[in-house]
């Protein structure tokens, strides 16, 4: 956000500004949704719905979810909710209390740490090694858990690195929260964005129901950010207490939006496939660009649309403290918007968005070239 803040900010100065920080799609909604937004609105759909969202969008999420991922949610033990951050929000006021343990992998989205610590409990974090592409195996979640242990929040396809957990270590990391009676928060934004195997979900493995809580969300997917909505998928007793904090916060999602959402989850899923397409298209431009700039070295993501290199080579030869230095730097001389990896916990990195258009991606690896270029002299 702020990153996003100052970009906008030398925008109005005039400035021509590259913005590769923006974690949103850049294709509008697909027309098919939008028609059924505005649907709503015409036969004047804009009252109060449940708490939990209406029942059609619920059975939508639970159908939707069965078709990519081979699960069995009902209604009961769905809640849709105002964007994936809510959902995780919700879930965290629920399960964790003071003195609970939350074990969360680096790099992190940015939410978990305040979520977790807003509602009493303690992140245990679990550096994962860039040089492994920062897998993230059941013997580090192992190593992390103790009694106080109450959840492990796993974003796979991971922001901002694009990491994948494998199934046979979600799998394990099942096995030790229901073992150790904890939870396994998953948080599904990028799921649909995979580029290498098929989507999974934890929540799909036998056994897997009674201590999985899914966090989902239609904003990355459908790229409906800005319709804000989301969901949670829980064993039935998780669901009513989520339940029972949204009605004393937001009462329920849009009215409107939950319509867009029904349109988008039971509706032709082409615009996924085209999306994804073009997303693995700027994929394989933009990381071998990466690579071929003198001090930079960078993985290649499995899922989402975020390239993560590695800057601390740069970092040492020009001097600067972190990335956030860099980033400043990046922005305030070459115009380019990225987001430091101090964000998301770690060091070293910087996330890049390819969510945009390959002219911008081509204008933008430009000046970060120059910029890297003019480091190391």
């Amino acid at each position: 956000m702020r990153v996003a803040a100052t970009a906008e900010a030398l925008r109005r100065a005039g400035e021509d500004i590259v913005d590769f920080g923006a974690g949103e799609p850049d294709f509008p909604t697909p027309g098919h949704i939008k028609e059924a937004g505005i649907a709503a609105i015409e036969a004047n759909f804009t009252k109060y719905t449940s708490p939990a969202g209406m029942l059609e969008l619920r059975e939508a999420i639970c159908a939707r979810h069965a078709a990519d991922y081979g699960t069995r949610y009902t209604p009961a033990e769905c809640v849709a909710t105002v964007g994936g951050k809510h959902a995780i929000f919700n879930a965290t006021q629920v399960l964790v209390s003071d003195g609970d343990e939350v074990i969360v992998p680096i790099p992190y989205w940015v939410t978990y740490k305040d979520v977790v610590e807003y509602a009493g409990g303690r992140c245990v974090f679990i550096r994962t090694d860039p040089g492994d592409g920062f897998t993230l195996t059941a013997a580090m979640v192992q190593l992390a858990m103790t009694s106080k242990t109450r959840a492990i929040i796993i974003n796979s396809p991971n922001n901002p690195s694009g990491s994948i957990v494998s199934i046979e270590n979600f799998e394990k990391i099942v096995k030790l929260a229901v073992d150790h009676g904890a939870y396994v928060i998953t948080d599904e934004c990028y799921c649909r964005l995979q580029y290498e195997g098929v989507p999974f979900s934890a929540a799909s493995l036998p056994g897997a129901k009674t201590n999985v809580v899914v966090a989902g969300s239609l904003s990355k997917t459908y790229a409906m950010t800005g319709w804000r909505i989301g969901y949670a998928l829980a064993p039935q007793p998780v669901a009513s207490a989520i339940v029972k904090v949204q009605s004393q916060s937001v009462s329920h999602p849009s009215s409107v939006a939950q319509k867009a959402a029904i349109a988008a989850l039971l509706g032709p899923q082409d615009p996924v496939d085209t999306m994804l397409a073009e997303y693995r298209r700027r994929r394989d431009f933009v990381i071998p660009r990466l690579r071929e700039i003198p001090g930079l070295a960078c993985g290649m993501p499995q899922g989402a649309f975020y390239a993560y290199p590695d800057v601390s080579s740069l970092l040492r030869e020009s001097g600067m403290e972190n990335t956030l230095e860099f980033t400043e730097r990046l922005l305030r001389e070459q115009k380019v918007a990225v987001v430091p990896s101090e964000a998301f916990g770690g060091s070293g990195h910087i996330r890049i968005s390819f969510a945009t258009s390959m002219g911008e991606l081509e204008r933008g690896l430009d000046r970060i070239q120059a910029f890297a270029a003019g480091l190391s002299r």
